[in-house]
Parts: C-alpha cells; sequence; structure tokens
C-alpha cells in the first residue's frame, strides 16, 4: 500500500484536502471522482512524508514557450497520423528543456500502460494545470484532440503574452520605487544626521531652527536610534501580510480590496474578463459541460472575488437560468459581457462570441497596463523630488538665517 496525498473540488467548488493508502494513483482518483469530488492533484508520498513527485522540482523550469512548442508539437503529429506514444517519444527525445524530458518521460509510461493523455498529463499538475488536463480529455473523448491542442498552444500564448506586457510595464516603476525607498532611508540614516551636525557646529546649539528643520532632525534622529526595530517592524509586518494573504480569507480581502482602488480597478477587470472570456471559450468549444466549464474557469481567473461569483452563478444555472442574465447586473462585468453571451446563448454561438469578447478586452488589457505605468512614474518622481525639496529647504533656511545675521 502507497500513502497518497490529494487536493479535489466537491460540487460546491470548495477545496477539499486529505491523504489516502492504496494501492496505485488512479485508484485514488477512482474512488474521489465516485464521492462526487473533482481531483486537482494527487501526490505519491513515501513513508517519511517526502513528496516523490518530481514535479515539485520542475514546476519553475518548463517555460510557458516550451510547453507551447510542445502543445503545438504534439497537435502536429497527431493530426498527422502520428501514434500517440510514438508522438511523445519523438518530442521528448528532441526537447531541449531537461524538466520536459523527465516530464514526458513518465507520461510516455502512463500513456503506454493503458491510461489515457488527460489522465497522464494530470499526474503533472505543477506542469499542467486544471484548464489543460479538462481540454485534452475532451478532446480524446470527442476524438479532436489534434484542434483542442492547437486551441490549448494559442490559449497559452495569450496568457503568457499578458502577462509579459504586465511585467515588462510595471518593471520600470518597481525599480523606481525600490530606488525611492533606498535613497529615503539612505538620506534619512547618513545624510540628514551630517547636515543636522554641520549646521549646529555653524550655528550653535542654542540657536532655534526652522519648523522644517527641526522636523527633519527629529524624523532622522529616530531612524538613527531605533533603525533595528524599524526593520523589525517591516520584515514582521511583511511576514505576517504574507501569511495572512495566503490564507483564502486574507486572499479574498487582497482582492477585494484590489477591486475598490480606482485606477487599479479597471486594469483587474479588464485582465480578468479576458481570461474568462478567452478560457470559457476554449472550454466550451472543447466540449467541456457548462457546469465543469465554469468551475474550472472560477479557479483560473486569479482572483477569489470573480472565482465566488461564477460559483455562484454555476449554481444558479442549475436552477435553470442563463449566465448572461446572471452576470447582466453584476458590476464586476461589464455590459458588452452580458451581452454578448445573450447574443451568444440564443445564436448557439457562444464560444465564438466569447472569443471576440476575449479579442477585445486583451487589447484594452494593453492601454490600460500602459496607462497605469505612465501614472505610476510621475507619483513616485514627485515623491522623490518632494523629499530631496524637503531636504534642500531644510539645509538652506538655517544657512540663510545664519547669513542675515552675520549682516
Amino acid at each position: 500500500m502507497t500513502s497518497f496525498s490529494y487536493i479535489a473540488i466537491n460540487k460546491q467548488g470548495n477545496k477539499i484536502e486529505g491523504t489516502a493508502d492504496t494501492s496505485n494513483r488512479n485508484a485514488v482518483i477512482s474512488d474521489l471522482i465516485k464521492q462526487g469530488l473533482r481531483p486537482i492533484s494527487v501526490k505519491n508520498y513515501s513513508s517519511k512524508g517526502i513528496s516523490l513527485n518530481m514535479n515539485l522540482f520542475t514546476r519553475k523550469k518548463v517555460k510557458t514557450e516550451t510547453l507551447v512548442v510542445f502543445t503545438r508539437e504534439l497537435s502536429t503529429m497527431v493530426g498527422a497520423g502520428v501514434p500517440l506514444a510514438r508522438a511523445l517519444a519523438s518530442i521528448e527525445k528532441h526537447s531541449e528543456s531537461p524538466a520536459l524530458k523527465i516530464v514526458l518521460g513518465s507520461v510516455l509510461k502512463s500513456v503506454e500502460g493503458g491510461e489515457s493523455l488527460g489522465n497522464a498529463l494530470g499526474n503533472h499538475p505543477q506542469i499542467f494545470n486544471d484548464i489543460y488536463v479538462n481540454m485534452v480529455r475532451a478532446g480524446e473523448t470527442a476524438g479532436i484532440l489534434d484542434e483542442i491542442l492547437k486551441r490549448l498552444a494559442l490559449q497559452e500564448e495569450k496568457n503568457a503574452s499578458i502577462k509579459k506586457k504586465i511585467k515588462s510595464a510595471m518593471a520600470y516603476p518597481m525599480v523606481l520605487l525600490f530606488i525611492v525607498i533606498v535613497a529615503f532611508f539612505g538620506l534619512m540614516l547618513f545624510v540628514i544626521p551630517s547636515i543636522g551636525n554641520i549646521i549646529k557646529s555653524l550655528s550653535g546649539s542654542d540657536t532655534q531652527l526652522p519648523l522644517i528643520t527641526q522636523v527633519m532632525l527629529n524624523i532622522s534622529g529616530f531612524f538613527v536610534h531605533y533603525w533595528y526595530i524599524i526593520f523589525a517592524v517591516i520584515i514582521t509586518s511583511v511576514i505576517l501580510v504574507r501569511r495572512f494573504i495566503k490564507t483564502p480569507k486574507g486572499r479574498y480581502f487582497l482582492h477585494s480590496l484590489m477591486l475598490k482602488i480606482p485606477v487599479l480597478k479597471a486594469v483587474i477587470i479588464k485582465i480578468v474578463v479576458a481570461r474568462f472570456a478567452r478560457t470559457f471559450s476554449a472550454l466550451m468549444g472543447a466540449g467541456v459541460p457548462v457546469l465543469e466549464s465554469l468551475s474550472v474557469t472560477a479557479n483560473s481567473l486569479g482572483n477569489d472575488v470573480y472565482r465566488k461569483t461564477l460559483l455562484e452563478a454555476r449554481d444558479k444555472i442549475k436552477n435553470g437560468s442563463q449566465l448572461s442574465s446572471i452576470l447582466e447586473d453584476n458590476p464586476l462585468f461589464p455590459p458588452i459581457v452580458s451581452q454578448m453571451l445573450s447574443v451568444g446563448e440564443e445564436t448557439g454561438q457562444t464560444e465564438n462570441v466569447l472569443v471576440k469578447v476575449a479579442d477585445f478586452y486583451e487589447e484594452e488589457v494593453d492601454a490600460s497596463i500602459n496607462g497605469l505605468s505612465s501614472i505610476i512614474e510621475p507619483i513616485m518622481i514627485v515623491f522623490l523630488g518632494t523629499m530631496v525639496g524637503l531636504i534642500a529647504a531644510s539645509v538652506m533656511l538655517p544657512i540663510a538665517s545664519m547669513s542675515q545675521s552675520i549682516h
């Protein structure tokens, strides 16, 4: 008997974690499905409780570009009639990614052992996410695996493109923020004390300094004498906040807060709506049932507020409601989403309509990210300039005062 640790989603959309002792991993998956649970991750553990799943060591080493190339190659070979096992063996042999070679070797063994490709990929959730696995399973069931793999490759490229644009747009503001923080502490700990000593030596210890100069010296003095307390408080706060954010309650609070910040709210809505439209349309086009598509999409958006909204919408659809009418009065979704969904539901073209929505909002994301970047940069520059200006004023005022007393 082997011990397995699993993560699954129940019918209410809640995450269930637990362990099971059985002969193999497939038996665990089968038992979970019989209980009405949807398996997300099933890992093999040794007797010491240490994970034997190599995915833990390969997730960060398999780049999105590598995954896209693998998906496109597999799609081409399957579409050309190459047997699945042979296609996997060929891609494994020629892959330049050591991490992907390890994973494909495991997938190949599973497929040769009679396991479906979807289940074989599901053994490596750190690389092949829930959307990927569900679409492959649907493609195998419908006999259109090559077409589904093309859609997956396109989806991975779109997601990677958005992530790159976000990182690129935020790179300069983050560097500038780091410089501002370092400059602030450097000025408070080293520059201001030296300037203060010079001013006091020139004007005398009993001289009444200007208010702004005295304030800056007091702040600097506090930093100099209690710097260890300040850094300890900052580090402790960061650790506690990070831990809180990792909890479901903390993550939901953070996502709710982000949706209340005026400028940031518009950017997040566009990003999430674009991801929702692209993912949901891909799953629907792959033949995944509506309720299952909503569940998978809800857990892939990266925002717990939207996740809760879509899971609630799924429950309402069970009672006969239409998705377009549910989202119509929801402020998290722009009116165009419910309008386009309504058209898709009436014409039976929901998939195609959502693709157009995704294309539209992906273009909007570009403009919004650039706009956000252009707003953040001048704010930081103004903050840095103000800080330097205050320091300059705190130095020049007492000097000017001394020069007047000399005359």
